[in-house]
């Protein structure tokens, strides 16, 4: 019998999945459907229910500054609904900020939107950065790891 390591992953059972993705702030520079599936699966650690929504940044900067009390738009929010067995929330990526540190870092802005997701989609399963040096690093270590699962470089360097 072939363990979990010798399994083609097209043959491992993947988490459901249910994905609504929204671009009220326009498609042009957005990532495409299929990419946010494949960088949202990489992230889940089971089943899920998340919604992905891509804005302009007056509606960035509203969310920021009612939800966090931070008066301007951010590269991506997430607001989870529920945990357990089941991920439940949002997650909301500002268009012009995502496009914009993409430049001023030098990264792909495909590279940039999937760093993101995934890094949201954390914070929906409840890691949280901010919470103390250790969690940053734990964080940022499980980044690292499906980012380069996916074909991205390390994007704290």
């Amino acid at each position: 019998m072939p363990t979990r390591s010798t399994v083609p992953s097209a043959k491992r059972r993947l988490p459901e999945l249910s994905l609504a993705v929204q671009y009220p702030g326009g498609k042009d520079q957005a990532p495409t459907r299929p990419q946010i599936r494949r960088w949202v699966r990489a992230a889940c650690a089971r089943p899920a229910e998340v919604t992905v929504r891509f804005v302009g940044s007056d509606e960035g900067r509203s969310l920021n500054r009612d939800y966090r009390k931070k008066d301007y738009a951010t590269n991506v929010l997430s607001f989870p609904y529920e945990s357990g067995d089941r991920i439940r929330g949002d997650l909301v990526l500002c268009l012009p900020v995502v496009e914009s540190e993409s430049q001023e870092q030098g990264k792909s802005t495909e590279a940039h939107f999937a760093h993101l997701i995934v890094h949201g989609m954390l914070h929906l399963q409840g890691y949280d950065h901010e919470t103390g040096r250790d969690d940053a690093e734990r964080m940022e270590a499980l980044e690292r790891k499906i980012l380069d699962a996916l074909g991205y470089p390390d994007p704290y360097q």
